[in-house]
């Protein structure tokens, strides 16, 4: 059975004002192409209410960084009163969207993913053995790099969305 770990948990992000949910979008998915994740998108809905759009997105994009072990970055994206203005900027006229827009990070570390140690008794114990004893330290190597990879996607769309302050 896949062993899942959370390492980062409900980090979060909020913001309400001016920004360009298209370009939102574009930015994580421009983060995780750079960092070679694979995208899952698990959730989109989008309700058109008289205050304005209800926009949810989860994404659960993973990256495979070795045959036994794997990270998983949870993104939801939840936008309230999402409405089309436009905006004058820099003599012309932009169109942007104007709401609030909360984001929440999770990070999860999985080893063991393809199921390999679980077909004998025998193969549980000793993946269980060289977890706890041999392989601590690259399990730790791999806990800090997930960390370090959501801490900047958390910094990458906290500038992101202060870029439209004004």
């Amino acid at each position: 059975m896949v062993e899942q770990r959370v390492i980062v948990d409900h980090l979060r992000l909020g913001y309400e004002g001016l920004f360009n949910v298209t370009e939102l979008y574009q930015t994580i998915d421009t983060f995780f192409r750079e960092k070679g994740y694979d995208k899952s998108e698990k959730r989109n809905i989008e309700m058109v209410k008289p205050e304005g759009k209800y926009i949810e997105i989860e994404l659960m994009p993973w990256k495979k960084i070795t045959d036994y072990c794997r990270h998983i970055i949870r993104i939801e994206l939840k936008m309230f009163n999402v409405k089309e203005v436009e905006v004058d900027r820099g003599g012309k006229k932009v169109k942007m969207n104007s709401g609030r827009v909360n984001i929440i990070l999770d990070g999860w570390l999985q080893t063991d993913w393809e199921n390999k140690w679980e077909t004998k008794p025998m193969y549980f114990f000793i993946r269980t053995m060289f977890d706890k004893m041999l392989y601590k330290s690259y399990t730790n190597m791999y806990e800090g790099l997930l960390v370090e990879n959501v801490n900047q996607l958390h910094t990458i769309l906290k500038s992101f969305l202060n870029l439209y302050r004004y």
